[in-house]
């Protein structure tokens, strides 16, 4: 699935135009497409009312209607705001005319059991008028399945942001179970607090081959592009991973991290660590081999153990003058570095040869950059895609629908994970991972994009027989194992 801003959508329709694909048959299609995906969620008792706007949009609903009565379908088709302005749309207002008539009363007595909101579409900006506001909120308080065409009515097409009307002291939103998106997502399907009006996501294909540099990633590139394991490995083809991690109060977050990284793949693991946070680790993962007090051996030597292939640096570190030191270090290596929680420091000069990937929350996102979590929540998408390539880092901003933006442009958000991993740790585990399969990936954008899905993947199958509330980091441990199988079967 691809994600389109409203001026790659105007693009799009500009190409299309330039391929010699008319409006009308655009909307032909858009409309036959979304009909063919509505049917599985409606059948022919329902009492359909489509509320359909002055655009383009409204001409979607129009095409809708049609073949939703052609087929049997009780629908009943209405223009609220008034008849269709674009040339398109009344065309295509006029076939329908040939055949069916048109509603004059919203307000019946008789109750839908469905309601479309093909009202506004990706040009239009919050907030609504009175009138439009009025039939927004009598279809939110509508006892019905709602369903939207592109975007519910009342959102920003890129924005996450919820615009108020100052008179009415609140925003008023379409309240979409699902929404059908014509040739691919808006952004603001992914961002807060806008994506909570969406519901379900369906991508409706319309006939053009246009792509966008920001895409969900899915299961299936997941799967195929993992590498393959040779039968003739041995620990060294997988690489060694290191890990500076962990201090005398804060010794599970090393645990965690090396949780992370052992179940990810990776073929030799050492900790810099404190002697404490050592014995802690070594009965839940012996496996690891260790530097002790690692931020001071090596800021003291420089020196880093042979082969070492990926780096990862931050969770449970509080000495800020330490890491900094090491940071600045391990900076001028030519070893992929992943950086999280202590180590993202303001103010640093990421650029490097090798790979280096940032993984901040939105309130270390703030810290970086100065920009406000409210701000970063409903910007996610175009705040990480400029910091990627400004730093020249790949960047991974945590969060529902985690965005991992990469240097050159390209923008991946990952669709999977829930509340469960809202727990301190789950970010250390993740760090872990993408340390490890860094060290053995020879693509490390693969390795980061994997990782951020498996993680989110391991809370989905927890919660299909747990509670998310229940989740703690320390599952991983056995949900690794299932998450990676899943994938090579």
């Amino acid at each position: 699935m691809y994600v389109y801003s409203a001026n790659d959508i105007q693009f799009v329709d500009t190409k299309a135009e330039e391929q010699g694909f008319s409006t009308f048959a655009l909307m032909e299609n858009a409309g036959r497409n979304i009909f063919q995906k509505l049917t599985n969620y409606i059948n022919k008792q329902d009492d359909i009312v489509i509320l359909s706007g002055r655009g383009n949009n409204g001409g979607d609903g129009i095409v809708i209607a049609r073949y939703l009565k052609k087929a049997g379908y009780q629908v009943t088709l209405h223009f609220p705001i008034g008849l269709p302005k674009t040339e398109t749309a009344q065309a295509h207002l006029h076939y329908y005319e040939q055949h069916f008539t048109v509603a004059e009363t919203l307000y019946s007595e008789e109750k839908p059991t469905v309601i479309i909101d093909a009202l506004l579409g990706v040009g239009a900006t919050p907030p609504l008028r009175d009138h439009l506001a009025q039939v927004v909120n009598w279809a939110n308080h509508q006892q019905v399945r709602r369903y939207a065409i592109d975007i519910p009515t009342g959102v920003h097409a890129d924005n996450g942001a919820i615009t108020e009307d100052a008179a009415r002291q609140k925003a008023v939103i379409f309240k979409a179970d699902t929404t059908f998106m014509l040739h691919g997502a808006k952004p603001s399907a992914f961002l807060v607090p806008a994506g909570d009006f969406y519901g379900e996501l369906v991508s409706i294909p319309i006939g053009l081959q246009q792509k966008s540099n920001i895409q969900l990633i899915t299961e299936e590139s997941v799967r195929t592009t993992l590498p393959k394991r040779n039968e003739a490995a041995h620990k060294g083809t997988f690489g060694t991973s290191l890990l500076f991690a962990g201090s005398d109060h804060m010794p599970g977050s090393a645990l965690l991290a090396a949780i992370g990284a052992i179940r990810s793949g990776t073929g030799k693991l050492t900790i810099g660590t404190t002697k404490f946070a050592s014995s802690v680790i070594t009965p839940n993962v012996p496996e690891a081999t260790y530097i002790l007090d690692g931020l001071h051996t090596f800021c003291k030597t420089g020196h880093l153990p042979e082969k070492v292939r990926a780096i990862g640096i931050g969770p449970g570190l509080d000495d800020e003058n330490m890491v900094e030191q090491a940071l600045q270090l391990l900076l001028q290596t030519d070893i992929p570095l992943v950086i999280d929680a202590g180590a993202l420091l303001k103010n640093q000069n990421w650029k490097r040869e090798a790979p280096t990937v940032l993984t901040p929350h939105p309130g270390e996102f703030s810290r970086l950059t100065g920009i406000s979590t409210s701000d970063i929540q409903s910007n996610r998408i175009t705040l990480a895609q400029d910091f990627a390539a400004q730093h020249d880092v790949i960047l991974v901003l945590k969060g529902q629908y985690t965005i991992v933006a990469m240097p050159h442009g390209d923008v991946y958000i990952n669709p999977t994970g829930n509340t469960g991993l809202s727990k301190g740790g789950s970010g250390d585990v993740l760090t872990g991972m993408i340390t490890s399969m860094l060290s053995y990936y020879d693509d490390p954008h693969h390795a980061v994009k994997h990782a951020v899905y498996l993680h989110g993947l391991c809370a989905d199958v927890w919660a299909k027989t747990n509670s998310e509330v229940a989740m703690t980091a320390s599952d991983f441990h056995t949900l690794l194992p299932i998450v990676f199988r899943r994938m090579e079967k």
